[in-house]
């Protein structure tokens, strides 16, 4: 696969995060948390915490973060490194390109060591 549009730069504020889900050519799906940072960088994150599973995308983002709702773990939007417990392990973290208005994303390029 490569670079595939997913939403609108537009459509996401600063500090948000939202659910993409995109379809594998296997015909599963990959759910995705894609967070704008409070400068306005996006990213593109696994969407389940490895804590529980837990959607990441229901969370909420801040300081370079996003903290998953149920029991507070958060993950660096950069690296997907957990900053705070009880998660442990990183999520995957997914290369990004703005092309315009249009966010995509590759689903097989991991920029981290998830």
């Amino acid at each position: 696969m490569s670079f595939v549009r997913v939403a609108s730069a537009a459509d996401i504020a600063p500090a948000e995060v939202r659910l993409v889900t995109l379809a594998l050519g296997d015909g599963s799906a990959l759910r995705i948390a894609l967070a704008r940072d409070s400068d306005g960088e996006l990213h593109a994150l696994d969407d389940y915490c490895t804590h529980e599973r837990i959607s990441l995308s229901d969370g909420e983002v801040f300081d370079g973060e996003v903290e998953c709702w149920k029991h507070g773990s958060a993950f660096d939007l950069r690296s997907g490194r957990p900053t705070s417990l009880p998660a442990t392990k990183p999520v995957r973290v997914y290369a990004v390109q703005i092309d315009g208005d249009d966010v995509l994303i590759d689903p097989d390029t991991i920029v981290n060591a998830a």
